[in-house]
């Protein structure tokens, strides 16, 4: 069987730089994109079996590269691969046309069996983003009322919270997401001024009551 032949949409070089070294010699990536309009001209001049795409991006998110995408090639399949496991992300880009969303700690090995799977028609889900898939359509989650309350903090303050809110260390957040510690902290108290909070404890049950942690 030849290789997948893939895309990689995330505004990181040093993740993108990563997948191609963990999983380059068990696909082929022929492309790769930073933001929305660097992401639809690669895949619209490649046409992978798969795109590999990451949830939050400037110039518009993952969504938007998918509806362009998608009007002019819709048999194109995206798996979203992303750090956030938020419902509200898992549910935006399925809804949008999905296939598949996994984080980022996912292994090499893992990554390129779900790209397989989505290539050939599956659904691929880490577990605990299946059951958000599932509440989601049970209605469960309200998905409406948690969007109309992060409509108010920018995409890196919502990376910031969840991180923040599942126990992380400033330093580890500032790792993750390549930014400084004192962008952390002034990401934080952004957060908690927009949200009406007062503090990290605060936050984090915040996120807890509306299962974006």
């Amino acid at each position: 069987m030849s290789q997948r032949r893939v895309v990689v949409i995330d505004d990181h070089d040093m993740f993108r730089a990563g997948v191609r070294s963990e999983i380059g010699t068990a696909v082929e990536i022929v492309g790769e994109g930073a933001d929305v309009d660097s992401a639809v001209k690669a895949i619209v001049a490649n046409e992978p079996d798969v795109v590999l795409l990451d949830v939050h991006l400037p110039g518009g998110g993952g969504t938007e590269v998918m509806k362009q995408v998608h009007q002019r090639h819709p048999e194109i399949k995206f798996l979203a691969l992303s750090v956030s496991d938020a419902a509200e992300d898992v549910i935006g880009v399925i809804r949008a046309g999905a296939r598949g969303y996994v984080t980022k700690n996912i292994s090499g090995t893992e990554l390129v069996d779900a790209i397989g799977r989505v290539a050939d028609g599956d659904a691929v889900f880490s577990p605990r983003l299946a059951g958000f898939v599932l509440d989601a359509f049970s209605g469960a989650i309200d998905i409406a009322s948690v969007d109309e309350d992060l409509d108010r903090l920018s995409q890196r303050e919502r990376e910031v919270l969840r991180l923040i809110a599942r126990g992380y260390a400033y330093k580890e957040v500032a790792r993750e997401l390549f930014i400084s510690v004192k962008t952390v902290e002034t990401h934080v108290s952004s957060v908690l001024r927009k949200l009406q909070l007062s503090n990290r404890h605060e936050l984090t049950r915040w996120a807890t009551d509306r299962r974006l942690v």
